[in-house]
């Protein structure tokens, strides 16, 4: 690295300056007030009609970046503030980390990463330059000391990159993936890539890393740097994750054609930006529901299965300097903490009223609901869920003056929901096809689980034949999602529940929802929680958690509910 890019104030400085010539270019989105504003008395919108058998993209997660020679690590405390799924948490479950071009350096990240992959988060790291030794200098254009990586180099540079992979794994972090260049395109400061040059490494060395590979990662997804790969068949078979930026990235460029046409078995992810600036203070309102727009967009019209935001701790990012959390933070944590890895985007009606945003989620049962209004006035809004029966609703809003707060229940009616979305808010709604109490995502399990809990009310009820259980999992590299559902056969309520199962060798637990888990991993209690402890005859529950694996990723094959042996389905 440079001197300057060794102090991490002015290396900022330096990027915001790079970042300022975007405005010229006629991409950079301006960022008004609403335009269009609805009455002062509650406005009625169309309906929001969702469909969970429609399912689109994977969801991977939300999250953000650590740079610890740039910006400094996070604290202990505000690692799990990020990573964390809870009340006055982010949420997040995506980390990037960068790739130091010397190995001596490889370690500022790990605290942050490994606590992060305790938390259930997948890390992902982005090289800035190779090792010095394996670039050269040329001129491009007006830069005379532009840098590129020798082609001599392309072995060992791909060596470099597994090199790190290794480490990492070696020290208790599996990266998901890795990139083979941070925004080769826009490469001032850096090492710069053509396309052909990003083709020609990926067909000819990229096989030989260890783990997934992540590119272009375009700083303003710009489509010459992505279509080469996709049209070249050698190169995608050596390429797992498309990976692009949004600096200044017009909403009508957000769609991708040809990664729908090419891209199958493919990921196409979001993979930095800082959005809508990052000179006003992160919270500036109503300028954070900016954010809650750009986060729907990525996932509806572009189609992103992660969104990650550059420092996760700054002025404008999503965690202010002094640990707490911003507003543009609480409207990331909208989505970050209810849609969870494994999640499947389905489709909704996106925008059902003017200045009013929805996109829905689903994992076995639970449907997830995040509606955006960025109106001055309060919407009426009705959702309609598809082949729903009724249940209860959970809510949480944030708006100018709450941060994710949870609302009081309702439930849903026939598939139909009717709620009023305050003004300027976004709103994030939980809900169960299968009827019953509403879910609750939040987990709570701790990474180090405290003695097994008491269930909260004696097991009792469900005659009749035994429970059903169906088993449901979404699994990546060295982690996966689990969702359970439960159904009381019987003809009597069960009043207080355990659900015990055997997790396979090398899966270990590390959060939770609708449920108390413990021990994390061998044989496992699952304990209702005080909202769902009764199972009416016939209804159905949700349950489910996130765990890591190393590389057995087999289900349970038995389950037991309060001792009885449960139909698996």
């Amino acid at each position: 690295m440079t001197q300057d890019q060794n102090d991490p104030v002015s290396r900022e400085r330096r990027l915001l300056s790079r970042r300022s010539v975007l405005a010229t270019m006629g991409a950079l989105p301006v960022i008004t007030a609403a335009t269009s504003v609805l009455g002062a008395t509650e406005a009625a919108a169309a309906t929001a009609a969702i469909n969970p058998s429609a399912q689109r993209q994977t969801i991977r997660g939300f999250g953000g970046m650590t740079h610890a020679a740039w910006a400094g690590d996070l604290t202990s405390a505000q690692r799990d503030t990020a990573f964390g799924n809870g009340d006055g948490k982010l949420g997040f479950s995506v980390l990037r980390i960068p790739v130091g071009e010397n190995q001596s350096d490889w370690s500022r990240d790990l605290a942050t990463a490994k606590r992060a992959v305790e938390l259930g988060a997948t890390v992902f790291a982005s090289p800035w330059n190779p090792p010095a030794s394996m670039t050269e200098t040329f001129t491009r254009g007006s830069q005379t000391n532009a840098k590129r990586l020798k082609y001599s180099s392309y072995a060992a540079y791909a060596q470099h990159l597994d090199g790190f992979t290794t480490y990492m794994r070696n020290n208790g972090v599996n990266l998901y993936a890795i990139s083979v260049q941070n925004e080769p395109d826009y490469a001032q400061d850096w090492t710069w890539w053509t396309s052909a040059e990003i083709v020609r490494f990926l067909r000819e060395n990229a096989g030989s890393i260890g783990t997934r590979v992540i590119a272009p990662e375009s700083f303003q997804y710009i489509k010459s740097m992505s279509d080469p790969i996709l049209n070249d068949s050698s190169a995608l078979a050596n390429v797992d994750i498309i990976g692009a930026h949004l600096y200044g990235t017009s909403y009508s460029n957000f769609p991708y054609p040809l990664f729908q046409q090419k891209g199958a078995g493919k990921e196409l992810w979001m993979t930095e930006v800082y959005y809508p600036n990052s000179t006003d203070s992160a919270d500036t309102w109503p300028q954070a529901l900016d954010v809650g727009e750009h986060m729907h967009r990525a996932m509806v019209d572009a189609g992103f299965q992660a969104y990650v935001w550059w420092y996760i701790r700054r002025s404008y990012g999503p965690m202010r300097e002094d640990g707490q959390i911003s507003k543009r933070g609480a409207i990331m944590a909208q989505f970050a903490r209810f849609v969870r890895p494994g999640y499947v985007r389905i489709d909704a009606t996106a925008n059902p009223a003017t200045n009013v945003y929805v996109s829905a989620y689903r994992s076995g049962n639970t449907v997830v609901i995040v509606a955006l209004n960025k109106g001055t006035s309060a919407v009426s809004q009705q959702f309609t869920v598809a082949n729903a029966g009724s249940a209860g609703v959970s809510s949480w809003v944030t708006d100018a003056s709450r941060n994710v707060a949870p609302q009081a229940a309702t439930s849903m009616s026939n598939g139909s929901l009717t709620v009023t979305l305050p003004a300027r808010s976004m709103t994030t709604f939980v809900t169960s096809l299968s009827g019953g109490s509403s879910p609750s995502p939040s987990p709570i399990l701790s990474p180090t689980p405290s003695p097994s809990p008491s269930p909260s009310a004696s097991p009792s009820g469900g005659t009749g034949t035994g429970p059903r259980v169906a088993y449901t999992m979404s699994t990546w590299n060295n982690g996966f999602t689990a969702s359970i559902s439960i159904t009381n056969t019987g003809t009597s309520a069960i009043d207080g529940w355990t659900l015990a199962f055997t997790l396979p060798s090398g899966q270990s637990i590390t959060s939770g929802w609708n449920a108390t888990y413990s021990p994390s991993s061998g044989q496992v209690n699952a304990r209702n929680v005080d909202y769902n402890g009764t199972i009416a005859p016939g209804a159905t529950i949700d349950i489910g958690f996130q765990a890591t694996h190393t590389g057995n990723t087999a289900e349970p094959t038995a389950f037991t509910l309060n001792g009885v042996p449960c139909t698996v389905v």
